[in-house]
């Protein structure tokens, strides 16, 4: 052995002595710094801290998340094993109601929690050895947080008002949403889906994309209001249009244009909207009579643009409802809680993500050329390649993950109780107020 590979093999070993005496040295610190934790939380003087602290307790929402597909044959198994437990769950007296005569949240101590403590418990948002106590500690805190992601409200672990009414509806009612989707899934899976397809969940206001069984893409959605229903939709994307002309049903345009232009004659103008006859000519909208007992028989075309009630994108479809999936100029709504706002069509946020996963067995149409024929603000149909089916759905219930049922509000009231229709009432008093601002710009 030459004297300079001894220094390096000397080298090598005084380096792994230094390297194991760290590691040794941080294992030492961190069982040091876990047993000073530990000391501090079962000190006799440490405060009023609840003994069922648990700092993963917030993380819980995300064990309700799943990329298995709400339309799977995996969904149907999963919501007939829960109609099982469910049964179970009324069998043996349900769940107690929660009264709090103080608002529920993180660190509060009142009577009532222990009754939430039970209700989530029974459930199975909150785990048994969590035990009984007044603490709102966060366990309950994570199991609320639980509870509301798997109900489609803000994960915030407050007891608000539709979180409460969401707690207090019965266990036999949820038995009995159950049975009603059970049904309706089963008949929706009775003929074979595609390998792809987007279904959009008209409770839930939610849209996904889907491939071999597992979503691809999950986007919120708006879709129509009570007054104006999104209708059960089965069929397959015919072509995608870029930069799309809007043209104003006729319901739409007796209900609402008429109406707009008696009161402020500019309003086609400012939103370019067109007048078109039976001959493909323009018509000036000062030549009509806004105030003749019929609607003209014209066409109402917007053109393409920001304004545009579609605004970038519409996926087209055949559907005897003349309905469509579009993009919308007014994002904000997306934000809402209550997304029933539509006359029947669906809005979808995020839109050309699901456009370029469509194309995307479509030559020549990547995300980049996409995004430069929007720019162009040139309408421009699309044919799309391969098969994507649409479904349209009415699900108040599913379960696409063992163990984790999801609920929506009866926004239709087509689930047979009222009191399943949480939020439709107020969502519809909001609503009233004013005309579409997506279908139709004011």
């Amino acid at each position: 052995m030459s004297k300079k590979t001894g220094i390096v093999d000397l080298s090598r070993r005084s380096l792994l002595r230094g390297a194991a005496a760290m590691s040794v040295a941080a294992i030492a610190g961190q069982a040091a710094a876990q047993t000073a934790v530990d000391e501090l939380i079962n000190a006799p003087r440490r405060g009023n801290w609840d003994d069922q602290f648990d700092a993963q307790a917030s993380r819980t929402t995300a064990a309700v998340v799943s990329n298995t597909a709400m339309l799977s044959p995996t969904s149907l198994m999963n919501i007939q094993q829960a109609i099982g437990q469910y049964q179970m769950i009324v069998s043996n007296g349900g769940w107690p109601q929660v009264n709090p005569s103080v608002k529920l949240q993180l660190g509060v101590m009142d009577p009532s929690v222990q009754a939430l403590r039970q209700r989530l418990m029974v459930a199975g948002d909150l785990p048994q050895e969590a035990g009984m106590s007044n603490s709102f500690d966060s366990y309950v805190d994570g199991a609320v947080k639980r509870f509301q992601a798997r109900h489609g409200l803000p994960e915030d672990g407050v007891i608000g008002e539709f979180t409460l009414k969401a707690l207090n509806i019965p266990a036999d009612m949820r038995l009995n949403q159950l049975n009603v989707n059970f049904q309706r899934l089963q008949d929706t899976l009775a003929k074979p889906l595609e390998n792809r397809y987007i279904v959009v969940n008209i409770p839930a206001a939610y849209v996904e994309a889907v491939e071999s069984d597992q979503v691809a893409l999950r986007n919120t959605a708006i879709v129509g209001r009570i007054s104006r229903p999104s209708p059960l939709v089965s069929s397959k994307v015919s072509d995608i249009i870029l930069n799309p002309y809007w043209t104003a049903p006729r319901s739409i345009v007796e209900k609402d244009i008429v109406p707009l232009m008696q009161k402020d004659p500019t309003y086609l103008t400012r939103n370019a909207i067109r007048l078109i006859d039976g001959n493909g000519n323009e018509v000036a909208p000062e030549s009509v009579d806004w105030f003749a007992p019929k609607a003209p028989n014209l066409t109402f075309r917007q053109d393409p643009g920001k304004i545009n009630a579609m605004s970038s994108t519409k996926i087209n479809f055949p559907s005897p409802d003349g309905v469509y999936m579009h993009d919308t100029p007014t994002q904000g709504l997306f934000n809402k809680l209550m997304r029933f706002e539509s006359s029947g069509c669906v809005r979808i946020q995020n839109v050309r993500d699901v456009v370029v996963w469509v194309l995307k067995n479509t030559p020549g149409w990547n995300r980049q050329q996409i995004e430069r024929v929007i720019a162009s603000r040139v309408n421009t149909p699309i044919k799309v390649a391969d098969e994507i089916g649409v479904h349209w759905v009415y699900l108040t219930a599913w379960s696409p993950k063992q163990g984790v049922v999801q609920f929506r509000d009866d926004i239709y009231q087509l689930d047979g109780d009222a009191q399943l229709a949480l939020q439709t009432n107020i969502g519809q008093e909001q609503a009233s107020g004013s005309i579409d601002d997506d279908i139709l710009p004011q």
